[in-house]
């Protein structure tokens, strides 16, 4: 049954304070480093949503222990690989529409002791997985589609890894295509880190979501992988990986997560669309999330912005609303998970007359649904003017008017619709519910924000 929320509109200015919940990025990254890890690993605030319980369902079905250490609000982690002993395979995995999920686990079970299916929603069965298994596949993993070519279900399992024909000088040598999605890249170095004897990942395209390797990089050293890049071709870039630093292994290993910056994204636009101020805390002065870029776009496209850095390495990140909101003309092929958002701004300012072009995003065609093709379907309903490329989305000024939004299974074009609904009479938003993927509680944080001066949470709960 189709559920629908009418976007609340604002007639006064915000003023709030927001905390966001963990990051689901790098509480992914956390996960699986956790169950890589030779010692024991302790998450703290981990992620409580739809994709993080799939996550963590999938590493229990390989046989990670997982345990919930309620009085610090803790995961923690135990490896069957720290004892000596292999994932548990003979499995089928739901990924659900989880990307990390679908892309990150894949290459734990080339140390599992049997095959392992993988499947997932149906818009699951759509999205990019191919130059993933193909590069798994050439070092000697079992990997075999079980309905469509490239896409899943799909079965992955050890077969004769490490390949003879991948093995260079002691090194297993790998090459992987990240155009499409960066995933693919960060689930090879992390999986790489267990491996038999030394890893060089090779990428052949350019990378998209830069930050996001950076992440991965800067996670895995934290957990104790020597990771190094020791090579770069103009698009082709090369790591070696080296495994775990046994030598400075500690009984524990603590990860502490920072907050989702790209999901801040909405509750700052908002300040724009509405008036007023909106202001995060706990915000790093140094991070490698995408999400780190509202500190650049959002004053491009018309924000006052001020940044309170504090003695702890986080601050506090507040943006003003000034009543114009420009366009923006901008490559983001780095930050595409910040588009939608970017594109709501870009469509509220299509009403004063600007245009905006954002280009080098064509890999968001493979995210939860099709982004571009979504974002221009949604523009048109509303009333816009708005065309996409292979790679490039153009909003051009327009009016616009209410309609009934669909959301595509897709939490980023749930909360585009909610900013919309902002500043336009009679939005509704199909199925505002798919938010739970990120961003649980979205609509109560959402009132509270429009309906409150002092500050607004969301738990991890």
């Amino acid at each position: 049954m189709l559920t629908v929320w009418a976007a609340p509109r604002a007639y006064t200015p915000l003023h709030g304070t927001v905390q966001v919940p963990s990051s689901k990025s790098l509480s992914a990254r956390a996960l699986i480093l956790g169950a890589l890890s030779p010692v024991r690993t302790r998450i703290r605030h981990v992620l409580s949503s739809r994709d993080t319980d799939l996550m963590m369902a999938a590493l229990r079905s390989l046989g990670v222990q997982i345990d919930h250490d309620e009085m610090r609000d803790d995961l923690v982690l135990s490896s069957p690989l720290a004892t000596g002993d292999a994932f548990v395979g003979g499995c089928t995995i739901d990924c659900g529409l989880a990307g990390t999920v679908m892309r990150f686990v894949p290459p734990l079970c080339l140390l599992a002791d049997a095959p392992v299916i993988f499947d997932g929603d149906e818009g699951a069965r759509r999205r990019p997985v191919a130059d993933l298994l193909t590069a798994l596949s050439s070092v000697g993993g079992d990997v075999s589609f079980l309905a469509h070519e490239g896409f899943f279900p799909a079965s992955v399992g050890p077969g004769s890894f490490p390949a003879t024909s991948s093995v260079h000088d002691d090194e297993i040598h790998v090459q992987v295509d990240a155009s499409a999605s960066s995933q693919f890249l960060s689930a090879l170095l992390m999986g790489a880190s267990q491996w038999p004897m030394p890893a060089v990942i090779w990428t052949t395209g350019e990378v998209v979501s830069w930050p996001h390797v950076q992440m991965t990089i800067e996670c895995m050293r934290s957990a104790g992988c020597q990771v190094s890049h020791i090579q770069r071709d103009g698009a082709t870039h090369a790591w070696r990986i080296n495994g775990f630093d046994i030598s400075v292994a500690r009984d524990e290993h603590l990860v502490i997560l920072e907050p989702d910056l790209s999901n801040a994204g909405p509750f700052l636009a908002a300040a724009m669309i509405a008036g007023g101020d909106v202001a995060v805390d706990s915000w790093p002065v140094s991070t490698t999330q995408a999400g780190d870029a509202w500190r650049e776009i959002l004053p491009l496209m018309g924000a006052e912005v001020e940044f309170e850095p504090e003695e702890s390495g986080l601050g506090r990140f507040r943006v003003r609303g000034t009543g114009e909101i420009r366009g923006l003309e901008m490559n983001l092929s780095h930050v595409g998970e910040l588009v939608p958002t970017i594109a709501a701004l870009a469509a509220i300012a299509g009403t004063q007359g600007h245009r905006s072009v954002l280009s080098g995003i064509g890999h968001l065609r493979g995210h939860e649904t099709d982004r571009l093709a979504a974002l221009v379907h949604v523009i048109t309903l509303l009333g816009g003017r708005a065309s996409a490329d292979e790679g490039t989305l153009i909003i051009e000024p327009s009016p616009l008017h209410g309609a009934q939004l669909p959301t595509f299974a897709d939490h980023r074009m749930a909360t585009f619709a909610a900013l919309i609904g902002l500043a336009i009479d009679d939005v509704v938003v199909e199925d505002v519910e798919c938010t739970s993927k990120t961003l649980p509680n979205f609509v109560s944080l959402w009132s509270s924000l429009l309906n409150s001066s002092e500050e607004v949470q969301v738990s991890n709960e």
